[in-house]
């Protein structure tokens, strides 16, 4: 990977991971005033903690350009779009997504290659 290549996916990485900071913060355990153990949140996984997590996924992934994929998720369905460079590309893109907590289906319908 080129500086310049790096330098994108370091800045992609930190604004994914602010946002889901951001997110995280209403998902978090407290501690009930009676200083028992926290207790487990019933919080859903919000669509947008998916989708930072999705995008952090493809970006650590070996031969995916996570540049080169568009991520949107609703209701816990992600949805790739974009043109990667080989069917395995495409495939551990696909398995990358899938792996995430709260991901109820991928639609990869968009997602190409060019082979």
């Amino acid at each position: 990977m080129n500086r310049s290549n790096a330098s994108l996916v370091s800045l992609s990485l930190a604004a994914a991971l602010l946002v889901g900071a951001a997110s995280f913060a209403t998902a978090q355990t407290a501690a009930p005033a009676d200083g028992n153990e926290p207790t487990k949140s019933d919080q859903p996984v919000t669509d947008t903690w998916i989708t930072t997590k999705v995008k952090t996924e493809l970006a650590t992934t070996d031969g995916v350009k996570s540049m080169e994929v568009d991520v949107k998720t609703v209701d816990g369905v992600v949805t790739l779009t974009g043109v990667l460079a080989t069917d395995v590309a495409v495939k551990k893109a696909v398995a990358a997504a899938e792996s995430v907590k709260g991901v109820k289906r991928v639609d990869a319908s968009g997602l190409k290659s060019k082979e």
